[in-house]
């Protein structure tokens, strides 16, 4: 979606076309503007032709059906990937994609391996939301759509700032999506600028950080942004976030046998998580087709224990749509082909 373009459309409407416009995109899911009879048919025939609503988009669903990847083609013809994921409560989370590829060429992430090609816009952002939305409304009915939406796909969000900070303020509008502030959550690598922009937001977005390792020699040679934003520094931008917005920050912490989970890696973790508003999030790695593999579960239950034991709070995130290639740092669009 084209948010420039629709809004130059609008151009001399009334102002209530608006909020029809926005009522038939962020709450009725509309695929094509004919379905709107409450807008002239003559408005409804130019938005067709010059912001059409369609979502060139694959999708590929999980063994047992809690998660849905779509591979969407973008007007460029780039493509991106983005999931669906279904909570045993019956609550819908998408995670969303901030670029095409990524430049930060982590070694555990599949996406790094792509290169970077370009930001996303506000509009292709929010397009992915409503792709589900669309997709939930047909199979589920009007009671299901997102409850959560996580900034956790392709790419690096606070290298795309501008464009994201746009996206979530559309998602978070009452006369947008309307999903609430607190269940918005935006990961970044470090990048120190973003953090402390987005200290001066005035929404309660949560952060997250993507840590997993816990001292630069380690996570430098996982996490080649490291080299540029050093833990201390990128750990002074977090702490100065938590002193002005008062808000908890989760720290992502990949589990990958051998490499970050022994006794020297869980002291480090210790050491740096100094805040009592830090939470530390283990996640099971995802292979995606390197060397690395994930811990074993008894050594992320020894981790994950060392940690509270130490007055850390942990927590364990548990894989899905690992076998779409849909879990975290698995997203590369591969099947574009």
């Amino acid at each position: 979606m084209d948010l420039v373009k629709l809004k130059s459309v609008l151009q001399g409407e009334p102002k209530f076309r608006y909020k029809q416009v926005w009522q038939a995109m962020f709450r009725d899911f509309i695929s094509t503007w004919q379905e709107n009879t409450t807008l002239p048919i003559t408005l409804r025939e130019k938005l067709d032709e010059e912001v059409p609503l369609d979502i060139d988009a694959q999708m590929f669903g999980s063994k047992d059906n809690d998660t849905i990847k779509a591979l969407i083609t973008l007007e460029d013809k780039n493509k991106i990937e983005t999931v669906l994921l279904t909570h045993i409560d019956g609550r819908h989370t998408v995670c969303v994609s901030s670029q095409v590829g990524c430049p930060l060429a982590c070694e555990f992430c599949a996406t790094g391996k792509l290169g970077f090609k370009r930001n996303l816009t506000a509009g292709e952002i929010v397009d992915q939301i409503l792709f589900f939305n669309r997709h939930l409304l047909k199979t589920k009915g009007k009671d299901h759509k997102t409850n959560n939406v996580v900034f956790m796909g392709m790419g690096e969000p606070f290298l795309n700032y501008d464009n994201v900070m746009e996206a979530v303020r559309i998602i978070n509008d009452k006369d947008g999506l309307n999903i609430g502030a607190r269940h918005i959550s935006i990961s970044t690598s470090g990048i120190i600028d973003g953090i402390n922009k987005f200290a001066k937001e005035d929404l309660q977005v949560n952060l997250a950080i993507s840590l997993h390792a816990a001292n630069d020699k380690l996570r430098a040679k996982l996490m080649p942004i490291d080299k540029k934003y050093p833990l201390g520094k990128m750990l002074r931008a977090v702490k100065n976030y938590v002193e002005k917005t008062d808000r908890q920050v989760m720290f992502e912490y990949l589990m990958i046998d051998g490499v970050n989970d022994t006794d020297k890696d869980v002291k480090d973790l210790i050491a740096i998580m100094d805040q009592p508003l830090y939470m530390v999030n283990l996640i099971r790695y995802n292979p995606t087709g390197g060397s690395f593999q994930p811990s074993t579960n008894e050594k992320i239950k020894k981790f994950k224990n060392a940690l509270l034991r130490a007055g850390v709070k942990a927590t364990q995130r548990y894989s899905m749509g690992d076998d779409i290639d849909a879990a975290c740092g698995q997203l590369s669009a591969r099947n574009a082909k």
